[in-house]
């Protein structure tokens, strides 16, 4: 894979560099309420500019319809761009059009242009090859190499992802250089032990990476949401919390399976409860109880672990020389159960090994509960893409950046 360094010295002053980034923040109407996505790409931004280049950047922002959207415009993303870089920021209010062209054309050299959200044309997201093609070509047109840098979409086949660098010189970004360098640490030569800290609330979305940690990690600790099929799965009562019940056999099958094969997994042991789900509006005061994570009341649901398992999480991850997280380990955005997730991020940071926080909700919690970013390993952009990585799939994002 060629990297960014190797395309700066061989030049780009002068020349249209097409950078796929992904700006895809949380809005609060037109307010980024967090910016991490755009710091990350700046990097590689700022080097292409200062080396001469006239740099387009594009990227998605949410799940528009295939069509103008004013509620997913980049336009903020792009004003905060240029607030970072200390410099003007054309912005084109389409993807492919007058303004486009004329956003691009008007670029001198050192300037940058950001595209309106790329999902406003059908063509970006399409299952149609020749329609995503068709897009592609005309994205191509505006620029003589490409650099990917959006990590968040590598594992989708978009034409900007995956059809785009066929179509010219394609080199990696630096925040990608940077991703799959830490992803190869967490499945080639892994220092030991390695801990790996699962949450969110679908067990399903889990599946897959715990099948394949299954044989890599030492200790995978199990929280959030998800928490709950696996104590339903052990003959436990759960009351109302989630509960995926079609997915216990599989996660039967998996406790089984750790047994065997010498792996901890390790289970809450007390949780928070209560009648109802948090108004996550006014955050009100939801007094939640404590109860074990084997008894909870037929009335109650489990909404974050327990102080006992923040004890129990953070004496596993205590002498960890590897560690993973993804995904909070309770209703974290609520101040009543923030405590769980806030224990997990701490013992990362407590740890004396090498720690990763799979991006996600994980990242949005380590921001939101106001922990030092730069304190991690590493905070992942994609959340999705590096769990679909563990998993050992190909992702085509990175299969068009390979030579």
């Amino acid at each position: 894979m060629k990297t960014i360094d190797e395309l700066l010295s061989e030049g780009v002053a002068g020349r249209r560099v097409f950078v796929r980034a992904d700006l895809n923040v949380p809005l609060d109407g037109t307010t980024i309420t967090d910016d991490g996505r755009i710091r990350a790409v700046l990097p590689t931004v700022k080097a292409l500019a200062e080396a001469g280049a006239r740099v387009v950047v594009a990227s998605h922002l949410g799940r528009p319809k295939g069509a103008p959207d004013p509620a997913f415009s980049l336009a903020p993303a792009a004003a905060r761009l240029g607030e970072l870089l200390g410099a003007d920021v054309a912005f084109a209010t389409d993807t492919v059009g007058e303004s486009a062209a004329s956003a691009v054309a008007g670029l001198a050299d050192g300037q940058v242009a950001v595209l309106e959200n790329l999902r406003f044309n059908a063509g970006e997201t399409s299952k149609d090859d020749a329609e995503r093609a068709a897009f592609a070509d005309r994205l191509a047109a505006l620029a003589d190499l490409y650099v990917g840098d959006g990590f968040g979409a590598v594992h989708r086949k978009h034409a900007s992802v995956y059809d785009l660098p066929a179509r010219l010189p394609h080199a990696a970004g630096h925040l990608i250089a940077t991703e799959v360098g830490v992803l190869k640490k967490l499945t080639e030569d892994v220092r030991r032990p390695y801990v790996v800290a699962l949450g969110g609330a679908k067990v399903s979305d889990k599946l897959a990476v715990i099948d394949q940690l299954l044989d890599r990690a030492d200790r995978i600790l199990i929280g959030g949401g998800m928490a709950y099929t696996f104590l339903k799965a052990k003959g436990h009562e759960i009351g109302a919390s989630l509960l995926q019940e079609d997915q216990i056999p599989v996660v039967r099958e998996y406790l089984e399976r750790a047994e065997k094969t010498g792996v901890e997994l390790v289970l809450p042991v007390d949780t928070l409860v209560a009648a109802e789900f948090p108004d996550m509006r006014t955050k009100a005061p939801a007094h939640p109880e404590t109860v074990a994570a084997d008894a909870i009341p037929a009335d109650r649901m489990g909404l974050d672990i327990g102080p006992e398992t923040r004890k129990l999480y953070a004496s596993k991850l205590a002498d960890a020389a590897t560690v993973f997280w993804n995904g909070p380990m309770g209703v974290f955005e609520h101040p009543d159960y923030a405590e769980g997730t806030r224990a997990v991020a701490q013992a990362l940071l407590d740890s004396p090994g090498f720690t990763v926080v799979g991006g996600g909700d994980s990242a949005a919690a380590v921001r939101t509960l106001g922990f030092d970013e730069q304190a991690f390993g590493h905070i992942s952009t994609g959340g999705g893409a590096s769990l679909e990585y563990l998993e050992g799939k190909t992702l085509p994002g990175l299969a068009a950046l390979e030579d």
